[in-house]
C-alpha cells in the first residue's frame, strides 16, 4: 500500500434527513463516500451509502460451528473413550447429556469470533485513539467525509453539493489516506 494525498470533503449537518440526502446525492454524483459519522444509528444509512451486507453473521456461522463440533467431540472422547461409566444402563455416548454444552459453546465461540474479527478488521487495537471529524459529531453533528473518485472531477463540486444540501460546515483539505 502506498501513501497519497487524497482531496477529502467533509461536510457537518444538523438534522438526520440532511445528512440521507447528502449520502444520497453524494453517490449519485460520482462521490466515494469514505464514512459517515452520527451520534446514532439512522435507519436507511446503509442504502444511502451502498453498503454491502456485513460478513460478520459467516465469522459467527464458522466460529460457533468450530466451537460446536470442539464440544461434541471433547464430550463424546470425555464420556465414551476416556472416562466410560456405565450409570443405569445408558450408553456412553449419549448426545442428550453433552447438548446443553455444545449449545453454550457456539454461542461462546460465535459470540468471541464476532468480537475480535470486527476488532481486527477496524484496527481498534489496544492503545488506538480516536479521530474525530467534528467535536460535536458524537453528541449532535451529523458528518459526511466524501472524496473524489478520479482526478478529473471538479474540486468545488462536493462544497457545492454540501452548500446546495445545507450543511451547517464544510471542511475541504489533503488528508493522509491508505489507497
Amino acid at each position: 500500500m502506498s501513501v497519497q494525498s487524497v482531496r477529502h470533503w467533509t461536510g457537518i449537518f444538523e438534522r438526520e434527513e440532511s445528512i440521507l440526502r447528502a449520502a444520497r446525492e453524494s453517490r449519485r454524483r460520482g462521490f466515494e463516500i469514505v464514512d459517515v459519522y452520527t451520534p446514532y444509528a439512522v435507519h436507511g444509512m446503509d442504502d444511502a451509502m451502498g453498503l454491502r451486507r456485513s460478513w460478520l453473521p459467516w465469522v459467527c456461522l464458522l466460529c460457533g460451528l468450530a466451537g460446536g463440533l470442539g464440544m461434541y467431540w471433547l464430550g463424546t472422547w470425555t464420556l465414551a473413550v476416556d472416562w466410560p461409566m456405565n450409570i443405569g444402563g445408558k450408553p456412553f455416548h449419549s448426545l442428550p447429556a453433552i447438548v446443553p454444552i455444545i449449545f453454550e459453546m457456539v454461542v461462546l465461540c460465535g459470540g468471541y469470533g464476532v468480537i475480535i474479527a470486527l476488532l481486527l478488521h477496524c484496527r481498534l487495537l489496544p492503545g488506538r485513539r480516536a479521530r474525530l471529524v467534528h467535536p460535536r459529531v458524537t453528541d449532535d453533528r451529523f458528518a459526511i467525509v466524501v472524496r473524489a473518485v478520479d482526478a478529473s472531477q471538479d474540486p468545488s463540486a462536493a462544497y457545492r453539493l454540501f452548500e446546495e444540501l445545507g450543511a451547517v460546515e464544510i471542511d475541504t483539505g489533503y488528508a493522509e489516506a491508505r489507497t
